[in-house]
């Protein structure tokens, strides 16, 4: 069986694995402390172009996303996110278990809008009866989104500025960032990222590592005790050495950035794949996750070989379903792939 389900069946780059090896009877600091983690820091602030950044080292995605927004707000304040965000449609209710309400909007292909953030804060400020309702105060992206798409540098400079021109924080999950910057036509930089958010994280467990999502802090109200709070929500690695030689690994000479654009590379090839066989795809998504619309007869034949991730059911005899490549995608895979679905 081949997995094209999600991009986190496997264990770890092979470079991850030799480093953490070689370095396995080595004594270290503890909490992040360590000199991996202070030079992983470094690489990361170099790449993104933000030497005054913080940077720390947490171990998965859901606990960074309610870390960094509850860290950020007051009781009263809320999160704003398009509807299939993952704070809002993946992840049980973890930022409200924390307190905090989050405000949606429709959107459009996953991506929320600047006038829909504006509506959001203008609604809010123009309220006769604000101490009844939360108060937005930050916005919360996905580069890539939930739907494998991509906002665009001017998209995300628009939102950029609607947030600051109301006082939001802008906060970018990055659980995929390593395929969305190698996305088909994409014109953003991780630089660009750094510089139009507040706060965003660069997702390791998706993107080649064992584990661990790196936050990178821009804005500096978002700075003082971040690490309290890190330690508060169980977020605080003993062992953060294990995340910092991991980081550090991929950000030292640009490995990040190399395997998001083969899992890309094949991604689009499942895609043209799907396109040529006249197959309906339920978005336009230019990186490492495709989703299409399906016969069940189709999918039971294809289910015979391969996994892939149901999403929702369509119609009667239609569904909604999710293939994705990783940074452990092979060419094999998605040769065999390719010549099934043409065989359909």
């Amino acid at each position: 069986m081949i997995r094209l389900n999600n991009d986190y069946c496997f264990g770890a780059h092979e470079n991850i694995l030799k480093a953490l090896c070689q370095l396995n009877n080595e004594a270290n600091p503890g909490y992040g402390l360590d000199e991996h983690c202070k030079e992983a820091a470094e690489n990361i602030k170099n790449a993104c172009a933000s030497p005054n950044a913080d940077v720390h080292f947490i171990v998965g995605g859901t606990q960074t996303n309610l870390l960094v927004i509850s860290a950020a707000l007051r009781p009263y304040q809320s999160a704003v996110c398009v509807q299939s965000g993952h704070i809002n449609a993946h992840e049980t209710g973890a930022v409200e278990n924390c307190g905090f309400k989050i405000l949606t909007a429709p959107g459009e292909e996953g991506k929320i809008k600047a006038s829909e953030i504006e509506k959001i804060a203008v609604d809010y400020e123009t309220s006769v009866v604000q101490e009844h309702i939360t108060e937005p105060k930050l916005v919360y992206i996905s580069f890539p989104t939930e739907l494998g798409t991509l906002y665009s540098k001017k998209d995300l400079t628009q939102i950029s500025a609607v947030c600051h021109k109301h006082g939001h924080y802008l906060f970018v999950d990055g659980a995929r960032l390593s395929y969305g910057l190698s996305g088909e036509n994409n014109d953003v930089t991780i630089e660009d990222i750094a510089s139009l958010s507040d706060v965003f994280f660069i997702g390791g467990t998706k993107c080649g590592l064992l584990f661990g999502e790196a936050v990178v802090i821009t804005n500096d109200e978002l700075k003082p005790c971040f690490r309290h709070y890190m330690k508060q929500k169980g977020a605080m690695l003993a062992k953060g050495w294990l995340l910092g030689i991991q980081f550090n690994e991929m950000f030292k000479d640009g490995l990040y950035f190399e395997i998001g654009k083969k899992a890309v590379s094949q991604a689009l090839r499942i895609k043209k794949a799907f396109k040529e066989k006249g197959i309906t795809l339920a978005s336009d998504s230019p990186t490492n996750q495709q989703f299409v619309i399906m016969k069940d007869s189709d999918l039971e034949k294809l289910s015979r070989k391969y996994f892939y991730e149901y999403e929702e059911r369509v119609d009667e005899n239609h569904s909604n379903v999710r293939f994705c490549t990783s940074w452990a995608t092979t060419d094999e895979e998605i040769d065999e792939l390719v010549k099934d679905i043409s065989e359909l």
